[in-house]
């Protein structure tokens, strides 16, 4: 079951991920006055309601605390996280139809949506030690199919990242030193990681140099994980899975298997659009 849970968590990644990269978000969130990654940054993090940076920064892990402090600065005196949620939904539900246009009203559509809701209201009471999926869990529903599946696969990306972040503290990473092992992996190029969570070239380096004298990697010009660095963090991955299955285990395997050939061609529409470049990772 858990292999079937990771695959249906990651087939259904797009149809929320495409939030990050829609225009149509970076549009509503300037309306509001946001500019840059304030509009990221308040987005995710708007559940929350008004809370400090610091709080922002622990929740969201990998990011350097210097980009959150900064994006974050000044930006609940100019709106509030409400507004902020209201131009998130709105651009969503723009982004979405802008991208599958009538596929939203679809019979595909709507039992996607009936599914994913059941996965995730089966676990919404499993907020402890998960601060981003509890936050969100308080949200009402969406009434239209497309947006109800947006939000399920939202609460069910923020509880499996909630899990996730757990698993890497547990395993004594920083933040950025799980980003230095997820490069390892060969999941995503390092300098990709390393910019788009604005690290400097020296804080990167540092990381790698304690991965290394720890025994996570090995002494080379590459990322390159001894054994002993591969199975821990082939650990962290299994523990993730592990604490992540419990609401797609509870629609079943076969819902799963059924939910992600529902989905595949919205997250494959989506992907095309908005995020092209993920393509080559597939």
């Amino acid at each position: 079951m858990i292999d079937v849970a990771r695959q249906t968590w990651r087939l259904l990644e797009p149809y929320h991920g495409m939030i990050y990269f829609a225009p149509e978000a970076t549009a509503a969130y300037g309306e509001l006055g946001l500019r840059g990654r304030a509009g990221y940054f308040a987005s995710r993090s708007a559940a929350l309601g008004v809370v400090p940076a610091p709080v922002v920064v622990a929740t969201f892990y990998n990011f350097n605390p210097v980009l959150v402090a900064e994006s974050l600065d000044g930006v609940w005196s100019v709106t509030d996280p409400a507004a902020v949620l209201a131009a998130r939904y709105a651009a969503a539900d723009q982004a979405l139809r802008g991208t599958l246009g009538d596929a939203i009203t679809s019979p595909e559509l709507r039992r996607a949506a009936t599914l994913l809701r059941a996965a995730a209201e089966a676990v919404a009471g499993d907020v402890a030690g998960r601060p981003l999926f509890a936050a969100h869990t308080a949200l009402p529903w969406p009434t239209e199919p497309h947006l109800v599946l947006w939000h399920a696969q939202t609460l069910l990306r923020e509880y499996r990242g909630d899990a996730h972040v757990a698993a890497l503290s547990t395993a004594g990473l920083s933040g950025i030193e799980a980003l230095v092992t997820h490069a390892a992996s060969g999941a995503v190029p390092a300098e990709t990681l390393r910019t788009s969570r604005a690290w400097t070239e020296a804080d990167w380096s540092a990381a790698v140099s304690g991965l290394r004298a720890r025994g996570w990697l090995i002494e080379d010009a590459d990322l390159t994980f001894t054994p002993d660095g591969a199975a821990r963090r082939a650990e962290i991955e299994k523990a993730t899975d592990e604490r992540s299955v419990r609401p797609y285990a509870h629609i079943g395997e076969s819902a799963c298997v059924e939910l992600q050939a529902l989905v595949r061609p919205f997250s494959r529409a989506l992907t095309e659009k908005l995020m092209p470049w993920a393509l080559s990772r597939q």
